[in-house]
């Protein structure tokens, strides 16, 4: 068999595993390992590839950010968000759907996770939708999809992973994030104005002035989290890794004595739960870098190049790269986490094609988006369907509308980069 065959029966073996649900990092190790035996590669040299992968310096932000998301997830901010959003857009028809929007764009900026920030919100505006006699399948896709909004608003666990392995600047990742999942946000607002309009849905509260100043102070100190991370990364004043040491003291301080909703058995419990994650990203990560090694050394990355020259027959960097994501969005349907396991795989191809990076790490986050809401992982409508009971094709159908918007948006971004990279370059 030769390497090339080889490479291609490890990524075959990695997307079985995954479709039988095997854990991804019994799945990855396995694919790393039937690739090494065919190629012929001395093994010993998988620990090698592995570290000079995790030894990139901006992986120390990973842990440090899973952390400080974790106690912002359990320091209180879930309720005061919800707040301050219902005072803004209540009044809205359907508000109470655009509540649930706003709260995650609210909330995903603060935990950078759409895993977390359905965690964080989709037991308190789920809830509250049903209540309000809203369908629960819709409630659920809606709070599924604006949970994706959280990996495009900084801070980002997505964009850190991205940063790692292709070495572009962070700060830079988290500024090309910010329009987009702010333009995302509007759009599922307006499918949700459509949909009320049709529906009859109604305000869920009178507009007040000084109920949105009263829920706004409350909310204040929740803001300064990605304000001042953001600030600090493109003014130069933090590195990535001081970044998130600053998130971790101040999301410490804000959850434990200034909300005091988090006591030491909730603290044991938050760092028990990010020491795990940590972990398990971090291995995954190094494996990852090992796959894609041996994937580069068996020549995949030049028969992908060759792969998209064909199926491209006009020269033009739109369809090329629409091919690449087009590609990660098939990936992402079963891999979770995405990035670090298909972007060392055909980052030399990114290279090769001249793609700016930063307008693809934006590209690759979305792809993550759309793979959390599609089957057959589906993890996003899995957890919402979860919180309101309701079966998960049920709710696949009523994100139909949301999955549409989201695909378009997609390509929007590809044919208007500036949106993405018009920020970084400003702040430059």
């Amino acid at each position: 068999m030769t390497p090339l065959m080889g490479a291609g029966a490890a990524v075959l073996l990695l997307c079985f595993l995954l479709i039988i649900r095997i854990p991804m990092l019994i799945s990855v190790t396995a694919a790393v390992f039937l690739n090494i035996y065919f190629s012929g590669a001395w093994a010993l040299s998988l620990p090698q590839t592995m570290m000079s992968g995790l030894g990139r310096f901006v992986l120390i932000a990973l842990p440090l950010f899973v952390l400080a998301g974790g106690l912002m997830n359990s320091g209180g901010i879930s309720g005061r968000l919800f707040d301050f959003a219902r005072a803004i857009v209540g009044s809205l028809r359907g508000g109470l759907a655009h509540v649930n929007v706003v709260t995650s764009m609210f909330f995903g900026g603060m935990i950078g996770s759409s895993t977390a920030d359905l965690a964080g919100t989709g037991s308190i505006v789920i809830p509250a939708m049903k209540d309000a006699k809203y369908p629960a399948d819709f409630s659920a896709a809606l709070t599924a999809s604006s949970a994706g909004i959280g990996p495009m608003i900084p801070p980002s666990s997505p964009m850190i992973l991205y940063s790692a392995v292709t070495g572009v600047s962070l700060g830079a990742l988290f500024l090309a994030g910010l329009i987009p999942g702010l333009l995302l946000g509007l759009l599922q607002m307006l499918i949700v104005a459509y949909l009320a309009r049709k529906k009859g849905w109604l305000p869920y509260s009178a507009f007040d002035l000084p109920e949105v100043l009263r829920t706004g102070k409350r909310a204040i100190l929740s803001f300064g989290l990605p304000l001042i991370i953001v600030g600090g990364m493109v003014l130069g004043v933090f590195t990535p890794s001081e970044a998130g040491a600053f998130a971790v003291v101040y999301a410490l301080v804000l959850a434990m004595l200034v909300h005091r909703a988090l006591d030491l058995k909730g603290l044991y419990r938050v760092l028990v739960n990010a020491v795990q994650l940590s972990g398990e990203l971090l291995i995954i990560v190094g494996l990852s870098f090992a796959l894609g090694a041996g994937l580069t050394n068996a020549h995949v990355p030049e028969f992908l190049v060759g792969m998209i020259d064909g199926l491209v027959t006009i020269d033009s960097e739109y369809f090329r790269i629409l091919v690449l994501v087009g590609l990660a969005i098939l990936a992402g349907m079963i891999l979770d986490p995405l990035i670090p396991v298909l972007l060392p795989i055909i980052l030399p191809t990114l290279l090769a094609f001249d793609i700016d990076l930063i307008h693809f790490g934006v590209l690759m986050v979305i792809a993550v988006v759309v793979g959390q809401v599609t089957p057959p992982m589906a993890i996003a409508l899995i957890i919402a369907g979860r919180i309101a009971k309701v079966d998960q094709i049920q709710v696949l159908r009523a994100n139909l509308p949301f999955l549409l918007g989201i695909l378009g948006f997609l390509l929007i971004i590809i044919g208007v980069p500036s949106l993405a990279t018009w920020l970084p370059s400003v702040a430059r």
